[in-house]
């Protein structure tokens, strides 16, 4: 298996440690720098991967901890309610707004990578597998099972988008003078979901609450669009 002794290995607290320390380590080293690029969260992943493949250590072994950590990802989600309750006047004086871009930008996202797939000559099960890429896991995979698409690839690309957001958001808010914080948070809640808001929670609190928030309505009309979008255009 590895130099480490076995029952290190297969322990949860193996999976646990790495995932925490890993991440401090990415943190420390995006503090420092300041680089987008330097996320915590991507450095922690590759990290974490290069360990893996570096001591011949399972991704079954890992996720005996991982798995744990993957637990909280529900709860950190609903957490997101709390900046969102404080910024409801904002919502209620925008609610039209914020529905009509939610719903446009969930639609664009599902109509784009299926023209994109189309483009690069994807087959049919991939191309479905990546429509739900906008989505939280959760949802992206049961999309995925209701189209007829592979939820392993789903849950790649979902996770690929998420970084994508992460990395970029800033960057395109900046390039096409998006200033409004309301547009920022709901443009990056409904492209990139809860990785994404990590990204628009650290902009401001105002992003954060409207990106929290686009992720849930996101997910809801992503579920009635999916299936929609998919018989039309392919």
């Amino acid at each position: 298996m590895s130099e480490l002794a076995p029952y290190l290995v297969g322990s949860p607290v193996f999976g646990i440690g790495i995932s925490i320390i890993t991440f401090y380590a990415g943190n420390l080293l995006y503090k420092k720098t300041g680089s987008p690029l330097l996320n915590p969260l991507v450095l922690s992943m590759l990290m974490i991967i290069g360990l893996l493949l570096s001591l011949h250590i399972t991704f079954d072994d890992y996720n005996r901890g991982g798995q744990y950590i993957s637990f909280f990802l529900g709860p950190a989600t609903v957490i997101l309610a709390v900046p969102l309750y404080k910024k409801i006047s904002l919502l209620k004086e925008n609610v039209i707004p914020i529905l009509a871009g939610i719903s446009v930008g969930s639609a664009a996202g599902i109509v784009s990578i299926i023209v994109m797939c189309r483009m690069f000559g994807l087959d049919e099960l991939l191309s479905l597998s990546m429509i739900p890429k906008s989505v939280t896991t959760p949802i992206g995979i049961e999309i995925s099972n209701q189209l007829g698409g592979i939820p392993s690839i789903t849950v790649a690309a979902i996770v690929f988008t998420g970084i994508a957001g992460v990395l970029l958001s800033p960057l395109v808010c900046k390039l096409f003078r998006i200033n409004d914080k309301v547009a920022v948070g709901i443009a990056i809640g409904t492209s990139s979901h809860a990785l994404g808001t990590t990204k628009a929670v650290e902009m401001g609190e105002t992003e954060g609450a409207m990106s929290g928030m686009a992720i849930s309505i996101a997910g809801l009309v992503t579920v009635f669009l999916a299936p929609i979008l998919a018989k039309i255009l392919m």
